[in-house]
């Protein structure tokens, strides 16, 4: 569905034309004058991000900050601060009043947008998690994630070694982090050594900046720096390469010739964040492994899965789009435990697994749903897009033989029943089930819809074929 935006903005020819440039972007945008008219909007409706001016006319920027972060739910939308005045003290006045990110006017729509999915990004993925612990605490297993107490390790990367010199005194003697000086070799090397990596690479300008987006792509593919804040300084002159990385997935971009003050604030709030996520991580991890997890494959049992369900159910959705369920039922699975023995069945179920956990988005949730049978829970979907989810799964596990214990392979298969929409979760559940009944009536191995009038289904060869009317089910 599209994200949802609030400006606030006194003047009245500035909010209109932010206003237009956003909804052309196909975000969900309000449009207020003063700061108490977005609070009273975020009472109603909490906004996925904010774009604020800089100068309000009924109260500073520092309380409407306080007031947005305190209506947040812990996690308080990004707030995107526009200035009028180019000048160091406007800068760091709106970042000391709790700005995620300061721009200054004119202000051309594509930087403007490139800043916004940045920002959207990193609140996106708190956001999950924040949600991920409450479905938790509704079972009364969840904590509270603790402080995070380890001093940060930032790792300074490129540059001239006089410009990143000063730059790492400068931070040494404002934080207590642990600042590092690294080349680019050295950034690689350290980004593979996984939780004992820099938690923040700060990129210094490079001569040639498709180098420095090189880096970016190969620190991102890291499993050691995938989850690092990775910050990129950019020359005065260069927005193209800045644009560039933020869209490249980069945690935020600061120019090259930013103050001392400046730089240590912007650094300070992407450790902040960091250490906030992660955070968030450990404790969905701490929380939810034992409470909510099948032990036999580790994915999130059915318990958990029908309690997400009910709160994705409340989220809002776009007309034309709702969730989508999967329910996936391995064939014929009671012969792999006659043939092969119980072990040899658990092992398999753990290889499914964990195929279909390398198949599924990042944002989709994966259940075991009791025995043989899967759920996997897809937000913000159409049924288009669910069926080829569902068509990519089925493909996942009779693509390959599974391994026994004895050293032997076998082949299984799975039937999926689809069905996308809006509404409870139990009913959507139920005429996925039946979907699930007809593919294992017309043969097994296949993906049924269970929204059209003359359902469809994924043969074993990915064709699509009509269906007829099956009501039995076929073990």
């Amino acid at each position: 569905m599209a994200r949802r935006i609030l400006i606030v903005e006194p003047t009245a020819t500035h909010r209109i034309a932010l206003k237009a440039a956003l909804v052309a972007a196909h975000y969900e945008v309000r449009a207020v004058a003063t700061g108490q008219e977005g609070v009273r909007h975020m009472r109603g409706e909490i906004p996925d991000a904010l774009i604020v001016n800089g100068w309000l006319p009924d109260m500073t920027v520092d309380n409407f900050c306080v007031a947005a972060t305190a209506l947040g739910n812990e996690i308080a939308p990004p707030v995107l601060t526009i200035i009028d005045e180019k000048t160091d003290a406007a800068r760091l006045a709106a970042l000391g009043a709790g700005a995620s990110n300061v721009l200054a006017r004119p202000v051309d729509r594509g930087w403007l947008l490139t800043h916004l999915r940045a920002l959207l990004r990193c609140h996106e993925t708190r956001a999950e998690l924040r949600r991920r612990i409450d479905t938790a605490a509704q079972f009364g297993f969840a904590e509270d994630p603790g402080a995070f107490t380890r001093p940060a390790r930032l790792a300074i990367v490129g540059g001239d070694s006089q410009h990143r010199t000063a730059m790492a005194r400068s931070l040494r003697r404002r934080t207590v982090d642990e600042v590092t000086l690294m080349t680019a070799t050295d950034a690689i090397n350290a980004s593979e050594l996984a939780d004992r990596g820099p938690e923040v690479f700060l990129l210094c300008p490079a001569v040639d900046s498709d180098s420095t987006l090189t880096l970016i792509a190969e620190l991102r593919s890291r499993r050691g720096a995938r989850r690092a804040s990775i910050v990129a300084q950019y020359g005065p002159d260069d927005r193209i390469f800045a644009a560039r990385a933020l869209d490249q997935g980069v945690n935020g971009v600061i120019r090259s010739d930013a103050s001392v003050e400046e730089l240590n604030l912007r650094m300070l709030r992407h450790i902040r964040i960091k250490r906030q996520t992660d955070a968030l991580r450990d404790s969905v991890d701490a929380n939810l492994m034992m409470a909510a997890h099948d032990p036999l494959t580790g994915l999130f049992n059915r318990r958990y899965a029908m309690r997400y369900l009910l709160n994705l159910a409340k989220q809002p959705h776009a007309e034309d789009r709702g969730y989508g369920q999967l329910v996936l039922d391995v064939d014929l699975f009671k012969a792999v435990n006659d043939t092969h023995g119980h072990a040899a069945g658990d092992q398999v179920l753990r290889q499914i697994a964990r195929r279909l956990q390398e198949n599924v988005r990042e944002g989709d949730l994966l259940a075991r749903y009791g025995g043989e049978e899967f759920l996997v829970a897809l937000p913000d979907c159409n049924l288009e897009e669910a069926r080829i989810t569902a068509e990519r799964l089925r493909a996942a596990i009779c693509g390959a033989p599974m391994s026994l214990p004895d050293g032997s392979h076998c082949r299984v298969t799975l039937s999926v029943g689809v069905a996308c929409g809006l509404g409870a979760p139990e009913a959507l559940l139920e005429r996925a089930d039946t979907a699930l009944y007809r593919a294992k009536a017309a043969g097994r191995n296949r993906v049924v819809l269970a929204d059209s009038s003359e359902p469809v289904i994924g043969d074993a060869s990915g064709r699509i074929v009509p269906l007829g009317s099956h009501r039995n089910r076929a073990v």
